[in-house]
């Protein structure tokens, strides 16, 4: 009998283990899991509801939702796609809406439900808890950091990625490129914008010198920026702000549109209403307090008429509206979950198999492995993914 070691209960060695049942019955399997318990960042992500995958819909490169891994996910996804994900889930008993497509969710927006259903197709499967992996030695011997030891025939690698790296792959001589984070919400000390916490625009956030730019939905938080266009920034400038020590500048344009575009749009509203004062009609979709605050910033009375505002006034109007000023000081984890770009290198990698190519019998998933997402349920889809190519691979070999 062909023994396999999963090394981490989350998501993918999960569901690495879920489908070895499924094409492998007769191996044995056993999970071992350095908490107290499986799944515990999947039971809190997408703030409890656990958003399992994406459609894609509105997606027009990997590339915009894989930062990094993305030609590994791109070969992945055509024998495990979204859509696998999702029918596999719904014949594991799991209802799964598109009530916020394009993520998907379970049906119940509990993320337990997910939980569940992935601990009941281990089912056969043995995981233990409380068992950290000190040293990973060919053979292939597992010796724990409470002393135990364990043999395994196949070892396959699933412990995420953290900032403490992966000390126990340290004597097999492979590329590691340093994990840092990768979705995490901005430091801003500016009180003026901070007062206004709890406002959602839509924006474009980008780092000027750069060429990193998302948009999206943008929330004012009580700390600084959050919401996807941050996020998503975060992800797609992770390491360009880790060698920065997340201190960067950044520009809002706080209407996700060209300059010309919105002097028009300025022009227009000062022909149709001369005599009114700028405080009393915001440019849509802008909500009036943010309006104030950013005639404030342009420099501008807001009981000033459109008809006196003048060249300079549109200009300075127009500068704040596309390409507002703020530094980045800091940053903040989004909720309780935790991203990293970095990991054991893909040049490490069979991309086939996801198997070692320097070291037989030894496989990699997830996010331990240099790929990342941005938020959407695509980094749970890797996790999918890259579980069920080493599953097939382990259950052909």
């Amino acid at each position: 009998m062909k023994r396999i070691a999963i090394i981490g209960a989350g998501a993918a060695g999960c569901f690495c283990a879920a489908r070895l049942r499924e094409l492998a019955p007769e191996m044995a399997v056993d999970v071992y899991e350095a908490g107290n318990r499986a799944l515990a960042k999947v039971a809190i992500t997408g703030g409890g509801r656990c958003n399992l995958t994406n459609t894609f819909a509105e997606i027009r490169s990997l590339a915009e939702a894989y930062p990094r891994g993305e030609r590994l996910i791109r070969r992945l996804l055509k024998a495990f796609s979204q859509d696998d994900a999702r029918a596999w889930f719904e014949a594991a008993g799991v209802p799964l809406t598109e009530r916020d497509a394009p993520c998907i969710f379970p049906a119940s927006q509990d993320a337990m439900d997910i939980v569940r259903a992935l601990l009941r197709g281990m089912d056969g499967a043995r995981l233990h808890t409380g068992k950290r992996l000190a040293s990973l030695e060919p053979g292939w011997t597992l010796r724990f950091a409470d002393g135990t030891v364990a043999a395994a025939d196949a070892v396959v690698v699933t412990t995420g990625g953290g900032p403490k790296g992966l000390p126990f792959l340290e004597g097999l001589n492979l590329e590691i490129v340093p994990p840092v984070p990768s979705l995490f919400t901005f430091t801003i000390r500016d009180a003026g914008l901070r007062g206004l916490m709890g406002l959602v625009v839509p924006a474009a956030v980008s780092l000027p010198g750069t060429g990193f730019r998302a948009e999206g939905p943008l929330l004012i938080t009580d700390w600084g920026l959050s919401g996807p266009a941050a996020l998503k920034l975060s992800s797609y400038a992770a390491r360009h702000l880790a060698d920065a020590g997340y201190r960067a500048p950044l520009a809002v344009n706080w209407l996700a549109a060209p300059e010309n575009t919105v002097r028009e749009r300025l022009e227009g509203l000062s022909r149709q209403h001369p005599q009114k004062r700028l405080c009393s009609i915001p440019l849509s979709p802008l909500p009036g307090r943010l309006w104030d605050f950013l005639l404030g910033r342009a420099g501008l009375r807001e009981d000033l008429r459109w008809a006196e505002l003048g060249t300079k006034g549109f200009n300075r109007l127009a500068a704040v509206l596309t390409a507002d000023s703020y530094t980045i000081e800091g940053k903040s984890r989004f909720r309780e979950e935790f991203v990293t770009c970095g990991g054991v290198s893909l040049a490490n990698i069979d991309l086939n198999t996801l198997a070692c190519k320097s070291h037989p019998g030894l496989y990699f998933a997830g996010e331990v492995l240099d790929i990342d997402a941005i938020t959407g349920g695509f980094n749970l889809q890797a996790a999918w993914s890259t579980g069920d190519a080493v599953a097939r691979a382990l259950a052909k070999s």
